[in-house]
């Protein structure tokens, strides 16, 4: 099931390399706008939307550098 699910996202992702960087980047900025609006909230205190759009960002980069 874990090997199908793989095979679907690798196939997805191999037309759409910049996908997941830009999701990445996209979290990030709302990260920053997060923390002008929603000051003092859980989500800023903890750089949530920053956390994984950096992950997002680093894996899209690595998918499309192997793919």
């Amino acid at each position: 099931m874990i090997s199908k699910l793989l095979d679907l996202l690798s196939e997805y992702l191999a037309h759409r390399k910049g996908l997941l960087p830009i999701l990445g980047i996209f979290l990030i900025i709302c990260n920053l706008a997060i923390q002008f609006i929603l000051p003092g909230n859980i989500l800023t205190t903890s750089n949530l939307f920053l956390h994984i759009g950096l992950i997002a960002a680093i894996l899209g980069l690595m998918l499309a550098w192997a793919l």
